[in-house]
């Protein structure tokens, strides 16, 4: 028997939670069918997820996992659809949630709720978990009455942007281990092989023995980083330290934007992410019937790279102008030419945000096509660079040993 956790509407559509055994998930519903409610949310407990579920309550991140904010956005759509009150259906949210850090935003934007403020307002209010773009189609929504529908068009743009993301940090993944792993043993081997190797040299040739001058090289690297370790870990810490703190400052953070889009291999990638990116939030926003500036505005924000934030914040002044958004999209070389050209046709029709959908579903394709080609390139590379360190460290090995033994045979 397994364990399920629900929520239900039950006759009078009202929000009922409770846990339930069946054998399996299709049985769990078959269950609640039966019993004359409709499931909204069904989840499988198990003890590792209760002992997950009490870590992260007492020692996990605050930060509100992506996912777990997708499942929400779309049971509050249900319900919403389903007409469940708002603020019923936010505390049926909150006391179902597995998540502590939604719980706590729920307490709190339930709080804002019954005091009389709009839901758009009350998620401002959490910008570490609620983002502009989140927050102005809600209330959009709102306005609109349509709230139902721009969640469902919430919760489908953001496991679009979550699952270029992970591609993304997957394909990063590998060769950031190995990197890792290959770091690691050069040290180990600059600390505890080399310095021996070296000794076993001296003792065969003697302390004036004639060595081949990579061996010299790495019996000096060695040298240094076994008697000015203190020195050199702290400095190297100090500087990744450096490095991260820059980048996260305006200036740094702009400069490494403009860096990446310059990088071969990575910047076709950042390019395609960006526009992917852009034209799926953009889409969302006019879909939710916001204004085009402000889509602008808030969809620069959104896409992550202050390169593309500057130059749809441009657009939109020169939109503000009397341009056409295509036009001016035509003249920006950040954007390929299919998009100015589907924007115009969006913008003949009517239909911007149904157009932009295919752009974005094209570019995130593009993505995961040339995510797969730079890791057949990485992969290679990476056993390459780590062969030859292997390489050298053996010959300022093997060359020495060998003129050695020549040595002694004369």
């Amino acid at each position: 028997m397994a364990n399920f956790s629900y929520i239900a509407l039950d006759s009078r559509q009202q929000p009922v939670n409770g846990k339930l055994d069946e054998p399996d998930r299709a049985s769990a519903i078959a269950a609640l069918v039966k019993e004359g409610l409709r499931p909204i949310s069904l989840h499988e407990i198990t003890l590792g997820s209760k002992f997950s579920f009490d870590f992260r309550k007492y020692f996990g991140s605050r930060k509100v996992k992506a996912d777990n904010l997708v499942m929400m956005t779309r049971q509050l759509s249900a319900m919403i659809g389903a007409g469940v009150p708002l603020l019923r259906a936010l505390n049926s949210l909150q006391a179902h949630s597995e998540d502590p850090a939604l719980s706590k935003v729920l307490v709190v934007v339930i709080k804002d709720v019954q005091g009389g403020m709009s839901l758009g307002d009350a998620l401002s209010r959490h910008p570490e978990t609620f983002n502009d773009v989140y927050v102005n189609m809600v209330r959009a929504g709102e306005s609109a009455g349509i709230l139902d529908d721009i969640l469902k068009r919430l919760a489908y743009q953001q496991e679009k942007n979550s699952s270029i993301l992970k591609k993304v940090r997957g394909a990063m993944a590998y060769p950031t281990v190995i990197f890792s792993v290959t770091v690691l043993a050069f040290f180990g081997l600059m600390i505890f092989i080399i310095p021996q190797i070296g000794k076993i040299l001296t003792d065969l040739g003697g302390p004036n023995a004639h060595l081949p001058g990579i061996t010299l090289v790495m019996l000096g690297i060695s040298h240094i980083v076994v008697n000015f370790w203190f020195i050199i870990f702290p400095a190297l810490g100090g500087a990744i330290y450096g490095v991260i703190h820059y980048v996260h400052t305006p200036r740094g953070r702009n400069q490494l934007h403009h860096l990446v889009l310059k990088i071969p291999g990575i910047s076709p990638i950042v390019r395609k992410v960006a526009v992917a990116r852009f034209a799926r939030t953009f889409s969302a926003l006019m879909g939710a019937g916001v204004a085009v500036l402000e889509c602008l505005h808030v969809t620069a924000r959104a896409i992550g790279n202050v390169v593309y934030e500057e130059a749809l914040n441009d657009a939109a002044k020169q939109v503000k102008n009397g341009k056409q958004l295509s036009n001016v999209v035509a003249n920006n070389p950040l954007f390929p030419p299919i998009v100015s050209q589907m924007l115009a046709v969006g913008e003949e029709t009517g239909q911007t945000d149904a157009v932009l959908v295919k752009v974005a579903d094209f570019y995130e394709e593009e993505v995961d096509n040339a995510i797969n080609s730079l890791s057949s390139i990485i992969e290679p590379v990476i056993i390459i660079l780590m062969g030859s360190m292997v390489g050298l460290i053996a010959a300022s090995v093997m060359l020495p040993i060998a003129e050695l033994s020549t040595s002694i045979q004369q």
